[in-house]
């Protein structure tokens, strides 16, 4: 393959690795602008900012002001996705919200965690400037996640397309998870939280280490007994982390805990990560049953059950801190510093060097294969819903969806409180474990059970283009 990459007409096309990785970065650049939020706003809302001035209700009033705000963003959904099936735009279909929406979700997002002193606590500040960020990164992430099903209908492709959008995406996961906890130590002056760390330093290697080995391990075990073979490592890791963090996460030696966080990692990475390689190939389902390639619609509602699990994963941990009776603004060692400006000093930065990965994105990636200037006219809003209601492999992806960022989300907050709860009663230390570890583990069982519903085997779905592009074919033929 040259350098330049293959162009078939046929819509097969090979990708070459500056589009491969450049289209990754855009995952990497999502990473660090959006994923800080939904990582640790929770955390900061409660401890840091202590929404309503309030240390006992902030936890709930921080899950009502998030989960109010992605309602609005699954209503907001649908018309993204219409709008940019609708709309062709002079420098690319899908990669022109990356250009134009990209500064305006930095600035956004820098807004959430603005450090003055005046603005600290207040509820109407914190829920205006969340709902824009949500608004915000709809526009961004409907059209980035649509470009990938625009590049080629290569099943391998996609497949390697994929895992290396996942070993990208888990690079920014890493300076996510592992470094901003350093990074708020060194910007407040205050001591590094070091367990933690290592906790969410060796959850993190997996990503990066066995995603580029994904589409060796799908073509020999298939891709449904890859799903169930991940998620029964993840639920092992995930019981793992219960029973090891009962002898005390905060004292001694953690080396079991990161143990059982790689195991659980090991797993959960990959029946994550190879979701995304599926929405192309309802994309193309779609196209098959219909004759329009709805990339926009189809991503807008994989988007909406993505941000309804994020919903669910930040309502789950919020309201089951205030049910277990956590009392926040404890510092502890262990725990992430509660100083607003180092807060926004450091996701000010890593927003910032997400907004140069979205551009390079932008140049890397360029459509191949999108609906035709004809077809675009007759998009509307509804279309989401009908296609909802006809395309039955859709309806198990969005349920996957949901619950496996329920899952994510829940996890991934409430691991801000696992490493900072000595101060806290014996039973809400109880029910953090429980949230954890055994529920996530709960997710995953559902996982397995949603996915062996999936009917889409890769030979129905090669056969499925290969029957697109012969109609496309015929009907040039015709025209002509």
């Amino acid at each position: 393959m040259s350098e330049k990459g293959e162009l078939d007409n046929s819509g097969f096309n090979k990708l070459n690795w500056f589009t491969r990785i450049g289209y990754g970065l855009g995952d990497c650049a999502q990473n660090l602008i959006y994923q800080v939020v939904a990582g640790y706003c929770a955390f900061f809302y409660s401890d840091v900012y202590i929404v309503g001035n309030n240390t006992k209700e902030s936890s709930s009033i921080a899950g009502t002001i998030m989960t109010t705000a992605r309602i609005i963003d699954v209503i907001w959904d649908p018309f993204v996705g219409a709008f940019v099936d609708k709309h062709n735009p002079r420098l690319g279909k899908y990669r022109t919200y990356l250009l134009f929406c990209g500064l305006p979700l930095t600035i956004g997002c820098i807004l959430v965690f603005c450090p003055f002193e005046f603005l600290r606590g207040s509820i109407i500040y914190a829920a205006v400037t969340y709902v824009l960020l949500q608004m915000l990164y709809t526009c961004v992430n409907v059209p980035y996640g649509a470009l990938n099903a625009s590049l080629t209908r290569d099943t391998h492709e996609i497949t390697m397309l994929t895992s290396i959008r996942m070993v990208c995406a888990n690079i920014g996961g890493f300076f996510v998870w592992t470094l901003i906890p350093i990074f708020l130590g060194l910007a407040a002056g205050k001591a590094i939280p070091w367990g933690f760390v290592f906790f969410q330093f060796v959850g993190s290697i997996p990503g990066i280490l066995f995603m580029p080995f994904v589409p060796a391990v799908k073509k020999v075990v298939g891709k449904k007994n890859m799903f169930y073979l991940f998620g029964t490592i993840a639920i092992i890791g995930n019981i793992m982390i219960y029973i090891v963090s009962k002898s005390g996460v905060n004292s001694g030696d953690n080396t079991w805990m990161r143990i059982a966080n790689f195991v659980k990692s090991t797993g959960f990475t990959i029946i994550t990560g190879y979701m995304w390689a599926i929405v192309p190939e309802v994309i193309s389902y779609a196209e098959y049953t219909t004759g329009r390639r709805i990339a926009g619609i189809v991503n807008a509602l994989t988007g909406m059950f993505y941000k309804l699990g994020n919903a669910l994963g930040g309502i789950i941990p919020l309201y089951g801190l205030r049910i277990l009776g956590y009392i926040a603004g404890e510092e502890e060692p262990s725990s992430l510093t509660k100083e607003p400006k180092a807060w926004f000093t450091v996701m000010s930065i890593y927003n910032i060097v997400g907004l140069v990965l979205l551009l390079i994105c932008f140049f890397a990636s360029k459509e191949r294969i999108a609906m035709e200037e004809k077809e675009t006219k007759n998009v509307k809003v509804t279309d989401l819903f009908t296609e909802f209601v006809r395309n039955g492999p859709l309806r198990i992806i969005a349920l996957y969806f949901v619950t496996a960022f329920t899952c994510m989300t829940t996890q991934n907050t409430i691991n801000s409180y696992l490493f900072g709860m000595s101060n806290q009663k014996s039973s809400t230390q109880e029910g953090i474990r429980w949230l954890a570890s055994l529920i996530p583990a709960i997710f995953n069982v559902l996982m397995i059970v949603i996915i062996f519903f999936y009917s889409l085997t890769d030979e129905k779905i090669d056969e499925i283009n290969r029957e697109i592009e012969r109609r496309q074919k015929t009907s040039n033929a015709e025209e002509a």
